[in-house]
């Protein structure tokens, strides 16, 4: 896990130096760079590292395979040793024990088609010789963040926005186009970034760029199966087995690394599953960590704590209140380098911040809710399929009565229903499209082709949104949140339900396997039962989120207030004060939940007070 970073721009050494030093948090034990020559192309790549595999000083980078490719590469290549047995009896001699170099002669015996034998987490990009060419590549579901700025023979690439940003006053300019989605959707959809000029490499893609030409070829190399073609014909029980046998398989190739390595550990389902798993593989106790909370209805401390007592772990919990939390929101807008809104990324630094002082690297349990249907919001896919089953003057009537309450959750339900047909609806759980209170001239909130997941009918409902939320939702906020949060302190996070065997495997499986009646996750819970008594998770879901409902209206109402104050809102660009600041008295009046909004605002103004100095808004 690493920063990479990489440029055809003449910088002088001092400014590569700032660029690399920006994020030297993701790297923090090695930085170098390196330039290269060749007749009149002018080539840098930087790299800031952290050591997980191989930790001698000859897996440094940029580093350089036989005389013909250079490369940086930010992630881990988990089946990297089996593949490098495969490449040996090719004739290739490896000089090291990094996945790095692994890669660098796969590339060279496949070429572009390395990356279908690549499982693991990765953004790199390689720099051929011989072509004068870059190729550069993105994980399949997104867990390794790719932002590049692109302007004929002008590119520059990073895995932080922020690197890019330094010193290019006069290239770059703020998106009010990105600043709506933002406010729309809580982040900034792929392909867009803060930024007009840069943008973000979609999962599942690589990319070519000809140093000679300045052509820049962007192609997809994995995808979902979201046609539905690929169906699992076997029973539940051997479904149950071979699931198991993946993520036994899953975990196991995760806990492989030179550094001490532990798991995140809510007590859920799916970090529940993680940790038994990896119990089973290994000798070594295994070190779990979670979060505690003194707040009623937000501490699952307790739960994680009964796991953990039954797989014998060596547990740690971490305690958090709002005075720690105004700490790491203050300098919330370093790490994450543009505007996003997911306030469970503050519990996740601080979880990140403990776990360091004892491991290097921590599992985590992200992806079950996407892959088996369970998410909260999928009961309500149940009951919206069943109301727009009703007559459309009936549904209507019951949208109108709806709105006309005065309790603001009913408003919401009715808002959802008055949508043409149940796709729409589901949208309207996922974003806020502006009205009142937005300024910018309105754009078009949906124009992303991952819409392709949700409009059509070669699948049911629940198979749909589980697909969409998988290519939006998770890529967009869960991977972003999660490698921002722990790359601030230098941690890798590694998500054995992201690996794409699970994934391609639950795409498979009959929606009944998933979710059948009110049972979400049927099938991942009783892979789970077979390691923890079914009774510790006899429970509703949680999810992780901060209580910054409560504290908004008590301990931080003043921190609001001060950072929201009606001058202060007059400085966020797009937005009508004095209609926001009355959706901010509703909430401390509590008339109407608006803690997202204000968390978004309070985002987004930091973000713009600190990184917004010097570049013009279109």
């Amino acid at each position: 896990m690493c920063g990479i970073y990489g440029t055809t721009i003449k910088y002088t050494n001092n400014q590569i130096k700032s660029k690399l030093e920006r994020t030297a948090f993701r790297g923090p034990d090695k930085m170098d760079w390196k330039s290269y020559i060749y007749n009149d192309n002018h080539v840098t790549f930087g790299h800031n590292r952290l050591s997980i595999i191989d930790l001698d000083p000859r897996s440094n980078q940029p580093f350089k395979y036989l005389d013909k490719i250079n490369i940086v590469f930010n992630g881990e290549i988990y089946n990297f040793q089996e593949l490098k047995k495969k490449l040996s009896q090719k004739g290739y001699v490896f000089n090291t024990t990094s996945d790095t170099e692994v890669i660098c002669a796969a590339y060279l015996e496949f070429g572009k088609n390395c990356l279908e034998y690549l499982n693991g987490m990765f953004a790199f990009v390689i720099y051929d010789i011989t072509k004068q060419q870059f190729f550069g590549a993105r994980d399949r579901l997104g867990q390794k963040p790719f932002y590049y700025y692109l302007n004929g023979k002008e590119f520059e690439f990073s895995s932080q926005i922020s690197s890019i940003q330094l010193f290019n006053e006069n290239r770059l300019t703020i998106s009010s186009n990105s600043i709506q989605k933002y406010l729309s959707w809580g982040t900034i959809p792929d392909t867009n970034s803060i930024f007009n000029e840069i943008k973000k490499l979609q999962a599942g893609h690589y990319f070519t760029y000809n140093l000679n030409t300045g052509e820049f070829k962007n192609e997809e190399y994995w995808d979902i199966d979201y046609l539905g073609k690929n169906k699992f014909e076997g029973t539940y029980d051997e479904a149950t087995l071979e699931l198991e046998n993946i993520a036994k398989d899953a975990v196991k190739m995760r806990l492989f690394a030179d550094v001490p390595v532990g798991i995140f550990l809510s007590g859920g389902v799916d970090s529940s599953l993680i940790a038994a798993l990896a119990t089973k593989s290994t000798n070594e106790k295994i070190k779990t960590f979670s979060v505690k909370f003194n707040e009623k209805g937000f501490d699952e401390s307790i739960y994680a704590k009964q796991v953990a007592d039954h797989l014998d772990t060596d547990h740690h919990i971490i305690e958090c209140n709002y005075n720690e939390g105004i700490d790491l929101i203050d300098n919330f807008h370093h790490f994450y380098d543009e505007p996003f809104s997911d306030s469970s990324a503050i519990p996740s630094m601080l979880l990140a911040k403990y776990t360091k002082k004892h491991v290097t690297v921590a599992l985590s349990g992200d992806a079950g809710d996407e892959s088996f249907i369970g998410y909260h919001r999928y009961n309500w896919v149940k009951y919206m399929n069943a109301i727009y089953r009703m007559p459309k003057p009936l549904r209507l009537l019951a949208a109108k009565t709806l709105n006309a309450m005065p309790n603001y959750k009913l408003k919401v339900i009715g808002g959802v229903i008055q949508n043409k047909n149940v796709n729409d609806a589901y949208l309207g759980t996922l974003y806020s499209p502006k009205s009142n209170w937005f300024e910018f001239e309105q754009t078009n909130d949906l124009d992303f082709e991952e819409l392709k997941y949700l409009y059509h009918e070669n699948k049911n409902v629940f198979e749909r949104v589980s697909d969409f939320d998988l290519k939006t939702y998770l890529n967009w906020d869960i991977n972003t949140k999660v490698d921002r949060a722990t790359m601030a302190y230098s941690l890798e996070a590694r998500a054995p339900l992201l690996d794409y065997r699970i994934v391609e495997f639950a795409r498979s499986l009959p929606t009944h396997f998933k979710f059948q009646n009110k049972n979400q996750k049927r099938i991942l819970k009783d892979v789970l039962y077979k390691h923890v008594p079914k009774e510790i998770f006899d429970r509703p879901k949680a999810g992780f989120t901060m209580p910054f409902k409560e504290w908004f209206k008590t301990d931080l109402k003043d921190y609001v207030l001060t950072e929201l104050s009606l001058e202060n809102l007059g400085e966020i660009p797009g937005i009508k004060p004095n209609e926001v600041m009355k959706m901010i008295n509703q909430h401390m009046d509590g008339t109407w939940n608006r803690y997202g909004l204000i968390w978004q605002l309070i985002i987004l103004r930091q973000w713009l007070k600190n990184n917004g100095q010097g570049f013009s808004i279109k």
